[in-house]
């Protein structure tokens, strides 16, 4: 699933960037979550997994979430699972209403509280008749709400987690030259097909600067989270429940002390690709004790 901000709000999000991207992953969720549990739909209770990216390909400022769906939930009683049909999960244009009217709702909310921030030629958006004239045309334009077809199995899943939600803006393969023009990199044209997709741009040193550090996070903002079934306070005992209705025994994970019989490196140096080869695991010992204090001491 895809969750993306109309350009009016992103604009505004640059200065308010806890809230709004918080507002972001959690509204997107709150979504999935009431469309699922409606028995006219999926009617279950579901797990989701959102990941923020604030970026285009071009380093533009794009806030938009992904999501990772488990195809199901659980019925309201906990006792079913219930699938999905084949291909087909939730009515996308419901989600987009929904999301549409519960953001705008929490962000009115978010402004009579004196949460946001206005600058520059939005200085006068923190008059509230001002912001709600600035928030009447949002509320009948088309908000972006996609869903792909499901992953090819758990290790698809695994793949996705340990590549993609953990990129940065920009990746050192994609930059090109750095010279007296300034910064030239490779991205990617979704708009256009074949070929012409792949690009390549040179910006000043500074203005690269400028897009690269629009995409830096408030200091301790998650911006992997998750929700309903796979929130971590239940995780473990939904999983359980998930499986023993599903028949799926858990895999058992290896112990650190067992004997490592396989073949391929675990871990690869993100710097030159060479596997890194495991001498030895050390074990968690007790903690070290401070000597005792002599008792002239005491």
């Amino acid at each position: 699933m895809g969750h993306s901000l109309p350009a009016p709000v992103s604009a505004i999000a640059w200065y308010n960037k806890r809230i709004i991207y918080g507002l972001l992953l959690d509204i997107a969720a709150d979504t999935l979550r009431t469309i699922a549990a409606d028995p006219r739909h999926l009617g279950a209770r579901i797990g989701a997994t959102l990941v923020l990216h604030t970026w285009g390909s071009a380093l533009t400022h794009h806030p938009h979430v992904h999501g990772i769906v488990p195809g199901g939930g659980l019925s309201p009683d906990g006792e079913r699972w219930i699938a999905c049909r084949p291909g087909f999960f939730l009515p996308v244009r419901v989600l987009s209403r929904l999301f549409r009217r519960r953001f705008l709702e929490a962000l009115a909310q978010a402004h009579r509280g004196g949460q946001l921030q206005f600058f520059g030629e939005y200085a006068e958006l923190a008059d509230p008749a001002v912001f709600a004239r600035w928030l009447a045309p949002l509320r009948t334009c088309e908000w972006v709400v996609y869903a792909r077809r499901p992953f090819a199995g758990p290790r698809a899943v695994l793949e996705y987690l340990s590549r993609y939600t953990h990129r940065v803006a920009i990746s050192n393969q994609r930059l090109v030259a750095f010279d007296e023009r300034g910064v030239t990199f490779r991205w990617k044209d979704y708009r256009a097909k074949g070929r012409t997709r792949y690009k390549t741009t040179t910006l000043e040193a500074g203005e690269f600067m400028r897009r690269f550090l629009l995409h830096v996070l408030p200091g301790g903002f998650h911006r992997i989270r998750h929700y309903g079934l796979l929130a971590n306070p239940v995780r473990r005992a939904s999983l359980a429940k998930v499986r023993e209705l599903l028949h799926v025994a858990p895999e058992i994970s290896p112990s650190p002390h067992d004997h490592v019989t396989e073949t391929r490196p675990v871990f690869i140096c993100r710097h030159c690709g060479a596997p890194m080869i495991v001498i030895d695991i050390l074990a968690r010992s007790a903690p070290i004790r401070a000597p005792p204090i002599p008792r002239d001491q005491t």
